[in-house]
Formats: structure tokens, sequence, C-alpha cells
């Protein structure tokens, strides 16, 4: 429940007992007109001096602001209706607001001692006036007062659970908005992990086979004009390659190399761009029915590859490497197997240089429900192996 929504109905109360207040003094005024009572004059006095005092202490925002105060407006006003009881057994009528008041301005223990007392003086009054004890003497006052008490304690404990519920909401936002702080966070984070995976399997590559080209023309120039110019032909087109590369990761579309064709296909095209650019003889075959893989698992595939053949280039020295593509019942395998040097795996894996290549495949098969196995043994060349399961997508294509 909102607190706002406990402000207006207080309101409306705080002027319903003004409006009762008013209309008590009234109607005990207008008894005394009416009437023959002796002390007519002192009850109307009294009346007027009353409603005076009530009117001015409700006007006053130092009493709404102050306990002292609001209690020092209570005794002048307790006084006020003891003096008007005392002249006229209907004073017993505004025990009932005066009740509401003591509830309402004094703390919880002593608006009830106050109530308490207020009802054994309007009992007492009543009794003095009547010279004998009737029940509904002691009733009336008696039943005003555990009213009173269990109306405002109701509102109170209403109140307090209502502040109870909306510290906990603003508990439960402010969570909130630190879990989509942490969720974004985390989102890019992740998003800066993908973006190094693409830029290292591709950019990267391509920009490490165009310094390479370069610094063979650099080495051909002055002997071999011919050898030079065909390095700086290969240069200048995996720099437009690169340059496509960059303009599809922008608008976050699969690589160009699975446009318009199959993964087989896309492969078949890296290893003869991989075999013209390093002169080392790559063998690409196919084992099984082609059939449409998701797109993230052909984009994961073909940047496998990328990043396994530019690390046969670069670190293994090989003379051949082989990538078969295998598509099974179970699942699709890809494996890519050099004659280079080799290497210790588990040492490769804790370098910040070529073992980010291997820590990225191994990221990229996993993120996917993958496997990736790399096989390795110094002087013996090197195998690495990925596996998904079931990430079929649809019919047969061409291979």
């Amino acid at each position: 429940m909102n607190p706002e929504s406990l402000t207006r109905p207080l309101r409306v109360l705080r002027v319903c007992l003004h409006l009762l207040v008013g209309a008590l003094l009234v109607v005990v005024a207008g008894r005394a007109l009416a009437g023959q009572a002796p002390h007519r004059a002192a009850v109307l006095a009294a009346s007027a001096a009353l409603a005076v005092g009530y009117a001015v202490g409700a006007a006053l925002p130092l009493v709404r602001r102050s306990r002292r105060a609001a209690a020092a407006w209570l005794a002048a006003l307790t006084v006020g209706w003891l003096v008007l009881l005392g002249l006229t057994p209907d004073g017993v009528w505004l025990a009932f607001p005066l009740f509401l008041l003591h509830l309402h301005l004094l703390p919880v223990r002593w608006g009830i001692v106050a109530v308490a007392a207020t009802t054994v003086a309007a009992v007492g009054g009543v009794v003095a006036h009547q010279g004998a004890v009737t029940p509904g003497v002691v009733l009336g006052p008696v039943l005003g007062a555990a009213v009173s008490v269990g109306t405002v304690l109701g509102y109170q404990a209403l109140y307090r659970e209502s502040e109870h519920r909306r510290q906990l909401i603003e508990q439960l936002t402010a969570t909130r908005s630190e879990l989509a702080a942490a969720e974004h966070a985390a989102g890019v984070l992740a998003e800066r992990e993908r973006l190094a995976r693409e830029i290292h399997d591709t950019l990267a590559q391509g920009l490490s086979s165009i310094q390479l080209l370069l610094r063979a023309a650099q080495r051909a120039l002055p002997e071999r004009l011919d050898v030079a110019g065909d390095h700086v032909e290969q240069a200048r087109r995996t720099a437009q390659d690169n340059l496509v590369e960059a303009r599809r990761f922008v608008r976050a579309l699969a690589p160009p190399g699975l446009d318009g064709g199959s993964l087989p296909a896309a492969l078949r095209r890296l290893c003869a761009t991989t075999a013209a650019r390093s002169g080392m003889a790559v063998d690409c075959d196919l084992d099984g029915t082609a059939v449409r893989l998701p797109t993230p698992h052909e984009v994961a595939l073909l940047r496998i590859a990328q990043s396994a053949l530019a690390n046969a280039v670069r670190h293994a020295g090989a003379t051949r490497v082989e990538v078969t593509l295998r598509y099974r019942e179970r699942g699709v395998v890809l494996a890519v197997v050099d004659d280079g040097s080799g290497f210790d795996p588990g040492a490769v894996a804790g370098r910040g240089d070529g073992g980010f290549g291997l820590a990225a495949m191994r990221a990229r098969a996993e993120e996917l429900g993958g496997t990736l196995t790399v096989e390795s043994t110094s002087g013996r060349g090197t195998a690495l192996t990925v596996a998904f399961a079931h990430p079929y997508d649809g019919a047969p294509v061409g291979a």
C-alpha cells in the first residue's frame, strides 16, 4: 500500500474530527440556551472558549510539528473540557474527539494513559451530575475509548506496514537496477571477448599474412620484380578481404566466406587461399553428405579452421596440412592435421601470444556445446579436432 493512499484518508478524518468538535460544541451550547440550567451563561462561555482554543491549535503548524506544543495544546483543551464537564453533563460528548486527539498527537503509551484518564474523568463527571452510577454512564465513555484506541492503533499498524512495504519496494528497485547494471557489464565483457576472437581469427591473421607477404616482397624486390609483384598483389587482395570482414563485423552479419555458399565451399576457398599465400600444401576433404548447419556453428567451424591454418603457417613451419570436414549422423567433426614441428599444448595455453588462439578456438566450441581437442608432440605435427553433436539445421546442400 502506498503511504499516499493513507495520507488522503487521514486528511479526511482530520476534517471530520474538526466538524465533529464544532457540531458537539454547538449542540452543547444549544441545549444550554434551550434549557433552564443555572450555569447557562458559563456553559456558553466555556463552549466558546473551547471552540476558540481548538480552532487556534488546529490552525497552528507548530502543534503538528512539535510534540511539546501538541501536549500543551491538549492540556489546555483538557482543562477547558473539564470545566465544561463540571458545568454540564453534556460535556461528556466531547470525550470521544479528545480520545482521538490524545492518541494521534501523543506517543502511544502516553496517549493510552491520557485516554484512560479522560474516560475516568468523563464517567466521574456524569456520575457527579446524576448522583447515581448506571450501566449507560459507564459503558458509553468506556466503549468510546475502546473504539478510539482500536481505530488509531489499527491505522498506525497499517501505516507501519505500508512504510515497510515501501522500503522493500525501494530495495527491490535498487537491487533490480544493480542486477541490470551487472548483466550489462557481463554482456559488455562477453561482447568484448567475442570481438577479440573475431579480430584474432580474421583481421589479425589477415594482417599477419600481409606483413609476411610484404617482407617476402621486400626480400625479392631487388632480384625478382615479378615475384615481388605477385606478393604485393596477394597482400592487396588480403587487405581487401579484411576490409570486407571489418564492414561485416559492424553490420553483425555472417562472415563473407559463407555468403552465397556452403561451409565445405568456404573451407575449400580458405585452403586454396592459404596455400597460395604460404606456399604450403593444403588439402581439403569432405566426408559424408554436406547438410546445412545453423549459422553460429558454420561460423565457428570456419573461424576455427582459419585460426588453425594460421597457426600452422606462423608457428608450426608445416609443409602440408589436411583439413577434413566429416558429417555424421550424430554430429559434425572438423579435423586440421599438419606435419609441423608440434608443441606442448599445456605450455602454449599459458602464454599470452599464440595461446590466445587455442583459448579462443576452445571458447568458440564450448559456447555452442562442442568440444575441441588438440593432440601434438614435438617434432610430430599437430592434430586439432572440433566436434558438434546434432547441430543440423536442414536438408543436404551441394558441396
